[in-house]
């Protein structure tokens, strides 16, 4: 059994407002330009364990994805948009029916909207074109309108707080999605909004404001008398929903969604379009291959491969029965056959590198052939929740068109929280390796042409603080590689390579730039970011963004200052950032791992 950490990984409920910390955006005007560094998907081939190739490989990963799909742009086909993370919507655009891989990424905020925990697309003022509502932090309706057309959308928020026909703002739990339909065809949207005790709220429009804002009022409380309880006992909690005509009748069936609920429930409408029921039994689906997940199911229907039938999308944001198992595989894509069948067709729809999440890179020569390969970790293995898993991406391609292919894990003790970090440390001309863990150790294996052998478990140790996040860098200019390591209370720790370049000997330098830090989680790189020939320091960290401290001494002397982050790079939470010049033209690209289990890219 592997060493545990303290507050007991294996025991994780994902909550919507727990989720969704976000990518974290630090970025200012100097002498590089905020525009020096673009944000890419797909700037390389990088395949799987099978050799296939990933389609959108540096997407981040997907802990709690929440998609919808629409056709935002007039052209008859589904668009996408998914939130992984606060405030964030991200857009793929459908531009290419005949491919497999017919969706490209746009943005990771779609016209910089700033949506809260939940987004909703609907034609809330009934002109022919989607309008959006979003929370209105804390647990509020924000209202953006369409001012621009069904083909060229333009989103102006007109209500920051969506109010009732007498003025009250209306209220949604944060942890839950609304959704809006006309349930009884009078032509009337009504909005829909789940409560945490497993009812439904109807609200119906009652037309538009003097500043044409739709107004709602409370029809019922306690919808149909529906009430969504635990398979067994009465447990209810956060929800999503969606309505679609899914048996074909001319009424709209309700989906439901929830916290505790491991399947997804349709709830049948019995009645009629003009006289809707929906008071049966809540029955999981598909009724012959029922959604088994760790709950908190977030559906939407599309008719996917335009053969006229409604397929199925859910993405699962994680709820009561072991969230692990769903930190990689979340986004299910159900396609329904011609005779009403729904089969399960994947389990990853965007097909992404994501091994979890809190993945690490690190970036090196590993098999000595004069390009970079990559080694990605993550906190604890979706599959085998026992362990952190380090996986070995082997560039086959070269040193100027890279192409990583994923060869599988290190075999490695069990533990938690690896942290790789990768450099020559005995001369051979292959990237040996050092690996951080959640105890604060950092263990050292030598790079022999069998794979690596480990020299010592026990390279250093934290005198205070956990989760070590080392990094290599000669910060002296004597020309060997010296550590710092980074920790679960934001602190530095400086260890100065006392011996050669072929043989370390990494001898701990306290109170060495102590104001060097950060507020906890601190993962350090180093980089010389303005090319005055010192390295500069970056710093990933839990909350605070990326840090950035300019070296403000000399390549042999160094003194850190923090400033400014000094060019646009927008990191997740927990980022672990790395620059490594991937395509050979002696300008480093900058990548990054994060809460989402996958890895971002940004090229100059």
């Amino acid at each position: 059994m592997p060493d545990r950490p303290l507050n007991n990984l294996l025991i994780i409920t994902v909550i919507l407002f727990t989720a969704c910390s976000g990518m974290q955006s630090t970025s200012s005007e100097n002498e590089l330009g905020s525009t020096d560094f673009e944000r890419q998907v797909n700037p390389f081939p990088v395949h799987d364990t099978t050799g296939a190739q990933i389609g959108h490989p540096f997407l981040g990963g997907f802990n709690a994805p929440r998609p919808q799909f629409v056709n935002i742009d007039g052209d008859a086909d589904p668009d996408l948009f998914v939130q992984e993370n606060t405030d964030e919507l991200m857009f793929f655009e459908h531009t290419n029916t005949d491919s497999d891989s017919p969706l490209a990424w746009q943005t990771d905020k779609f016209q910089n909207l700033d949506i809260g925990e939940w987004f909703r697309f609907a034609d809330l003022d009934q002109d022919g074109d989607l309008d959006l509502l979003t929370e209105q932090p804390y647990s509020y309706i924000r209202y953006y309108r369409n001012e621009g057309s069904a083909e060229n959308p333009d989103f102006s928020l007109a209500a920051d707080t969506l109010k009732d026909a007498n003025g009250k703002p209306i209220f949604s739990d944060r942890q839950n999605i609304p959704n809006v339909t006309d349930i009884d065809c009078d032509g009337k949207l009504d909005l829909f909004i789940g409560r945490l005790d497993g009812t439904l709220m109807r609200y119906e429009s009652t037309g538009r404001d003097s500043r044409d804002i739709p107004q709602f009022e409370l029809v019922n409380k306690r919808f149909e008398g529906i009430e969504i309880v635990k398979q067994f006992g009465t447990m209810h909690g956060a929800n999503t929903m969606a309505f679609v005509d899914i048996d074909k009748d001319g009424d709209q069936d309700l989906f439901w969604g929830d916290f505790f609920e491991p399947s997804l429930l349709l709830i049948e409408n019995k009645g009629s379009c003009s006289n809707p029921d929906l008071q049966g039994e809540p029955q999981p689906f598909p009724p012959s291959n029922p959604v088994e997940s760790s709950g908190y199911n977030a559906p939407t229907f599309t008719d996917w491969d335009q053969d006229g039938n409604i397929d199925l999308f859910l993405g699962v944001l994680g709820g009561a029965y072991n969230a692990t198992q769903t930190l990689a595989d979340n986004f299910y894509f159900y396609k329904q056959e011609n005779n009403g069948t729904f089969s399960l067709q994947s389990k990853r729809f965007l097909n992404t590198i994501d091994i979890g999440n809190e993945s690490i890179p690190a970036v090196g020569d590993i098999d000595g052939d004069g390009d970079s390969d990559l080694l990605l970790a993550n906190k604890i293995d979706p599959v085998d929740d026992n362990t952190s898993i380090v996986y070995q991406f082997e560039n086959r391609g070269s040193a100027e068109k890279p192409s990583l292919h994923n060869t599988g894990a290190l075999d490695l003790p069990d533990t938690y929280h690896y942290a790789p970090s990768l450099g020559d440390l005995n001369g051979n001309g292959r990237a040996d390796l050092l690996l951080g863990t959640w105890k604060g150790r950092v263990a050292y294996y030598q790079n022999t042409a069998d794979g690596f052998e480990l020299v010592s478990k026990s390279l250093i140790e934290l005198e205070r603080g956990s989760n070590s996040a080392p990094a290599l860098a000669d910060i002296d200019d004597d020309g060997d590689l010296d550590l710092f390591v980074g920790s679960s209370g934001g602190d530095i720790h400086i260890y100065r390579n006392e011996g050669t370049g072929n043989e370390p000997e990494f001898v701990l330098e306290k109170d060495a730039f102590s104001d060097v830090r950060a507020d906890s989680r601190s993962t350090p790189e180093l980089h010389d970011i303005d090319g005055d020939g010192d390295l500069d320091l970056f710093l990933g960290t839990k909350t605070e963004g990326l840090l950035f401290f300019r070296n403000t001494g000399s390549a042999g002397k160094p003194t850190f200052e923090q400033e400014a982050l000094p060019v646009a790079l927008n990191v997740p939470s927990l980022g672990t950032p790395r620059f490594a010049d991937f395509d050979g033209d002696g300008t480093a690209e900058f990548l990054s791992g994060g809460e989402g289990g996958g890895l971002i890219f940004y090229s100059r």
